[in-house]
């Protein structure tokens, strides 16, 4: 053990560093949820783009794309929305499919989109 923490659990912190080492875990406390929060926003985003993208493939293969579209959304949102919840609805479905018209290229989204 160093001689600060050996000292603090020894002698109750008699050379006042509880309060630096407790800013330091702080710290690394507020990065580490900074970071996880960062990363669940980019994986929410990248789980959007993917179903614009597959919705906007299936969408494709449908002869009478317009029709087909509006009966896929619906049937997807029935489907998704109870098990899920209401981040599937179909506007939020209809909203995917137009995130991925806009950004089409995977790779590209976290700089188009200004993430670091």
């Amino acid at each position: 053990m160093s001689k600060t923490v050996t000292t603090y659990l020894e002698d109750g912190d008699p050379t006042g560093n509880q309060n630096v080492f407790v800013s330091e875990i702080r710290t690394i406390i507020e990065k580490a949820r900074s970071a996880a929060v960062r990363s669940v926003d980019f994986c929410r985003v990248q789980m959007y783009w993917n179903i614009g993208r597959r919705i906007f493939e299936e969408e494709q293969q449908g002869k009478e794309r317009a029709d087909y579209g509006t009966y896929l959304i619906r049937h997807l949102a029935k489907e998704l929305t109870p098990e899920y919840g209401s981040g599937f609805s179909v506007r939020q479905l209809e909203q995917s499919r137009q995130f991925y018209r806009t950004y089409p290229i995977a790779n590209t989204l976290r700089s188009q989109l200004n993430w670091s």
